[in-house]
């Protein structure tokens, strides 16, 4: 294996020479500055509000054409951009105020550094000039926070992962560097809250943290395969790696590296810099349908009361659709086991896609395909997704990648173009971190990357807890696909794994609420129609609750505590979703974002003896209007949910 990072002393020294050039770089608000010192290296320094957040923090890229070699400033520019962007699909906002201000130095080694400062944090990246091909040898983003006090610290074993981590609080005096993590990860700096994470990686290795044993931390690479071995029908392991991170052709912008900076933990909720950061659509994109998903693979295919055997077959599938149609969901997905997972087109016996598509069709529904990563690489993939789109296929859903290096990202962008141009969505399941490929790719609705209900089929990790963490987080990068909606549920003293009829931790609205608080444009049903059907109450929000928010309210939030949170649907509906962790709690519902005039509240909330039986729920409806007083009470592991629709 390549030693990950460099150690020249050249360039991590932080010595000022009397040659050093020194620029500034304000926010549009002017509370937030970045302070940069170029002489033998490049630094940089951020503060907010007066307060340093980074200290003197090196940054350096080591390519092939300049290994080594010191280099000079020949240009420097600034400028500001204040426009509005106008998303395709809609995940916190049918439209992005996008505020900054940039500072670009061109350096003498074919070299370009841009920088960025929002009003809400600073991000920074390299670019390479050099005509022909060339290497990136190595490269330093090191992140020295200021008295930091905590981290929320993705631990990793290894760069071969699904990214499905808890979130460790961590001194940061603790971690080490041995202790790995993936992005984003958060940290607490002067009263405030520090993401880092990163955006447009279009061509490049992902971006990973270790401590840098200085005060922070320092992003680490996968360095580009050299030899892979294949294990079973999905895995792609790399055996061997180059003395490089990423090759290209011909000139190349590198990812952002993304500094978020939150007064407040609410603000976490609705920043948007990893979309404003990446690069924009080219193309048509209108015929994107975001929407909510029947999902097979959680319950086990284990439904009841039917006529037929259950399983994985086109009876049940037949059963999923019906349902789907009877409560207006978009989709229905038939995940593993479907085909063979080595040649999609291999049906299994039982499976008829041709007849559930023409089926779907007749009852408004349409059909989304798991596909074993593998089995779409290379030479597969056009004819695979040819035969899908001829069969009517209106989505896929990509598997079990488990890397980031420079190969596998590439590998993201030809299955996204290759969907895209046969008007196919794409769920990335086995999956790094979004860093903004739904916005280069619309069509690309939902990443995994994070973990999620399914683990509660069996082990307690995801909790509670872990629920009000992960809005704070991974899901500040972009959409995710958790998998809510569990109609089993159970506080922690009665929850035990079960694989075929698994079970939730937390209540009932715990589950419901996370349709207004997490965002995935292509969200999931995760239990079975037997469940649902008998839920009526629950039906009458699941069915109506929209994918798309044309505006988004934070009320109330703490990290890993709570959240309580407003949003607008594109009918004129508002939704307010709360969650807490395993403490209960009663929260005040500002509702004066509602317009003037009378409303009718539907609220869905914890029962009474909730605390005891996690299933318990009520459902009734209030008139209310903007200048209303309205209370949350939420039991241990608990919600609160509200639809407000105009009288």
């Amino acid at each position: 294996m390549v030693k990950q990072g460099i150690s020249t002393i050249l360039f991590l020294c932080l010595a000022v020479t009397v040659q050093a050039q020194r620029y500034s770089l304000f926010s549009p608000d002017k509370k937030t500055e970045v302070r940069l010192i170029v002489s033998d290296s490049v630094s940089y320094e951020v503060l907010a509000d007066g307060k340093h957040l980074v200290i003197p923090s090196v940054i350096h890229l080591e390519t092939d054409f300049g290994l080594g070699k010191n280099s000079k400033v020949t240009k420097t520019s600034k400028r500001s951009v204040n426009q509005v962007l106008h998303p395709v699909v809609w995940q916190k906002g049918k439209d992005i105020q996008d505020h900054f201000n940039v500072l670009s130095l061109a350096f003498s080694n074919n070299l370009r550094l841009e920088w960025r400062a929002y009003n809400n944090g600073v991000a920074w990246r390299w670019s390479i000039n050099q005509k022909g091909p060339s290497k990136v040898m190595g490269e330093i983003a090191s992140f020295r926070l200021n008295q930091a006090e905590n981290a929320w610290y993705p631990l990793e074993d290894e760069f071969f992962s699904h990214n499905e981590r808890a979130y460790h609080q961590l001194s940061l005096d603790s971690i080490s560097s041995k202790s790995l993590a993936s992005l984003p990860a958060l940290f607490s700096v002067q009263g405030k809250k520090v993401l880092l994470t990163e955006a447009d990686l279009l061509n490049y290795a992902g971006m990973w943290l270790r401590g840098n044993g200085t005060g922070g931390v320092k992003g680490v690479f996968p360095y580009h395969p050299k030899e892979t071995k294949v294990e079973g029908d999905r895995n792609v392991r790399v055996a061997e790696r180059e003395k490089f991170i990423a090759q290209f052709p011909s000139p190349q912008t590198l990812p952002w590296r993304v500094i978020m900076v939150a007064r407040n933990d609410a603000e976490l909720l609705v920043n948007q810099l990893v979309y404003q950061l990446s690069s924009p659509a080219q193309g048509d994109f209108s015929w994107v349908k975001p929407g909510k998903v029947q999902w097979d693979w959680w319950n086990d295919n284990n439904i009841t009361g039917v006529d037929f055997k259950a399983g994985v077959n086109t009876e049940t599938y037949k059963y999923y659709i019906d349902f789907a149609s009877k409560y207006g969901l978009e989709y229905v997905i038939l995940d593993e086991g479907w085909s063979d997972t080595r040649d999609l087109m291999k049906q299994m016996p039982g499976i008829n896609i041709e007849e559930l598509v023409t089926y779907a069709q007749q009852k408004n529904v349409n059909l989304v395909l798991w596909a074993n990563w593998l089995a779409l690489d290379g030479p597969k993939l056009e004819p695979t997704l040819d035969q899908f789109a001829k069969w009517g296929i209106k989505g896929i859903k990509v598997d079990f990648m488990q890397r980031d290096d420079q190969e596998m990202v590439k590998y993201y962008i030809r299955v996204s173009e290759a969907a895209a141009k046969r008007k196919m969505l794409v769920d990335f399941h086995g999956t790094y971190k979004p860093t903004g490929l739904y916005r280069t790719y619309p069509n690309v609705l939902s990443y995994e990357g994070v973990l999620g209900l399914e683990q509660n089929k069996g082990s307690d990790i995801v909790n509670p807890e872990h629920n009000v963490t992960i809005p704070f987080i991974r899901m500040v990068a972009g959409p995710m696909d958790y998998t809510p909606g569990a109609m089993l549920n159970a506080q922690k003293d009665m929850w035990k794994p079960v694989w075929s009829k698994p079970m939730s931790m937390g209540t009932r609205v715990h589950q419901l609420a996370m349709y207004v608080i997490y965002e995935s444009p292509l969200q999931m049903l995760a239990d079975n129609p037997t469940h649902y059907n008998r839920q009526p109450e629950a039906m009458e929000f699941l069915s109506k609750v929209p994918t798309e928010w044309e505006q988004t309210i934070p009320l109330q939030a703490k990290v890993g505590d709570y959240v309580l949170l407003a949003r607008k649907a594109k009918n004129g509906d508002w939704y307010v979703g709360g969650m807490t962790d395993w403490s209960e709690r009663e929260l005040q519902v500002d509702v004066s974002f509602l317009g003037e005039g009378d409303y009718t509240m539907t609220v869905w909330k914890d029962g009474v003896n909730a605390n005891r039986n996690a299933e318990d729920f009520k459902m009734e409806k209030l008139e209310v209007n903007r200048h209303s007083s309205i209370s949350a009470n939420l039991a241990k592991g608990g919600g609160w949910v509200a639809r407000f629709s105009k009288k």
